[in-house]
């Protein structure tokens, strides 16, 4: 469920803003350079992160001016405006004092409130974020180039690369990004927003954050520096600062059950307990090859009716096979299998399958440990699975060593790919098609 989109007032500006969950302490999403409340619940991976804040907090969250639901034709916003942005929407909710998450352009101006409002910040978390544009994200002379491909693609879902190349070949997460792109700000006002971004530096006011803070950055973001979030951790008094491995920015792809988790612990004193499980289990990711051009081809209400087809024939597969379907992706599934053999047998027969349907499907199978918590599955087993399916050709049933060594005796016949090498992993993973 959406929650109610309401409206604050900045001066003459209407900013529109959300409230979720009813925790002890008042805690305020500041988002990066664009947003829009509406649609981020329509993507599973962004609502699952605001769940599991409003777990523990009462969320506020807002689009910042010219973006997203709130008013567009407002020219270019200064941060100081941005940041009275801020007190409006506390002030419209009745919040004396709030935690602030920041991330990415939202932590500039995080900072600055944190800095000018003290008695209103309770703590100050950033994710991503920096206290200079052209030192960490962009140097000067690349700056034009970069917002002049920006304009041309913008809606089209080409930026996802630059945000997240984890999901960049995930054709079901590019088109929903695309929208995200397109209802978040136009192509003109992401330039001139970004522009201003590129002005951005925060660094004098460092010094001068009192509140407790809490910096985390992935060391490979390929958007933001990571050297950003070391000097910031370095020049902010008594500033916490956590390194993880990954190269996504986005908060809400990669592995985020980590940053969920020290958020919370930083912010409560403590971690939700949660009824999970860790087993052995081979993990199966399917995809429809090209299902973006046959949906363009056939129209939208016929591919509806062939993915209505397909979905059912995996469903059942997977339940023939004694399967667990842990959810589905647009065009895909991710399901897992007590037994590699029968995870092979079945990512073969919905090879098969789709065949009448006119499709053509890849799978990726890995053996391995994995965690298994509110009907969701996390470990670095599904990641290899998920990687694994990426490299599979249209109509290939691709398997780590780890599965192929596991059906010994099977009488599954294997065709030997060669090593391949993985984002995410420093050795590489010999990769083997099973034969139909």
């Amino acid at each position: 469920m959406v929650p109610k989109t309401q409206y604050a007032k900045s001066g003459d500006v209407r900013i529109a803003y959300q409230v979720v969950g009813e925790g002890p302490l008042d805690l305020v999403f500041v988002p990066g350079f664009i947003s829009n409340l509406d649609v981020a619940w329509e993507e599973p991976y962004r609502a699952r992160i605001w769940t599991r804040l409003a777990a523990f907090a009462r969320l506020i969250m807002f689009d910042q001016r010219g973006t997203g639901l709130s008013d567009r034709t407002v020219g270019v916003p200064t941060l100081e405006e941005r940041m009275d942005d801020v007190r409006a929407v506390m002030d419209a909710v009745g919040s004396k004092q709030a935690a602030l998450f920041g991330i990415s352009e939202g932590g500039a101006m995080s900072l600055l409130f944190s800095a000018t409002y003290p008695e209103r910040t309770r703590a100050l978390v950033l994710y991503g974020a920096y206290g200079h544009f052209r030192s960490w994200v962009l140097p000067p002379e690349e700056i034009d180039a970069a917002l002049e491909r920006m304009e041309r693609n913008w809606g089209s879902g080409e930026s996802l690369r630059l945000f997240a190349p984890s999901v960049a070949s995930d054709e079901t997460f590019k088109l929903s990004w695309a929208r995200f792109e397109r209802l978040g700000a136009s192509p003109s006002a992401v330039v001139a927003l970004m522009r201003m971004n590129s002005e951005i530096d925060v660094r004098p006011i460092l010094p001068s954050i009192r509140v407790p803070t809490f910096i985390i950055h992935r060391q490979g973001d390929v958007r933001v520096n990571v050297e950003a979030g070391r000097f910031m951790a370095r020049q902010i008094p008594n500033a916490k600062y956590l390194e993880l491995p990954g190269n996504d920015h986005l908060l809400w792809t990669g592995e985020t059950e980590r940053v969920l988790d020290e958020i919370e612990e930083f912010l409560t004193g403590s971690r939700s307990t949660t009824d999970s499980d860790r087993v052995l289990a081979t993990v199966m990711f399917t995809d429809i090859v090209n299902s973006t051009k046959r949906a363009e081809t056939i129209g939208d209400r016929a591919w509806h009716d062939v993915l209505d087809r397909h979905n059912a024939l995996v469903r059942r597969e997977i339940s023939r096979h004694r399967g667990h379907e842990v959810r589905t992706m647009g065009d895909g599934f991710l399901a897992t299998f007590d037994g590699p053999a029968r995870s092979i047998r079945c990512a073969l027969a919905i090879n098969e399958g789709v065949e009448a349907l006119g499709l053509q499907v890849r799978a990726g199978l890995h053996t391995g440990e994995v965690e298994m918590s509110d009907n969701d599955l996390s470990g670095i087993a599904v990641h290899i699975a998920a990687r694994v399916a990426t490299i599979a050709k249209p109509g290939q049933v691709l398997v780590s060593n780890t599965v192929r060594d596991l059906v010994a005796g099977s009488n599954i016949r294997f065709h030997d790919e060669g090593s391949h090498s993985l984002k995410g992993l420093t050795e590489s993973v010999r990769l083997f098609a099973a034969e139909r």
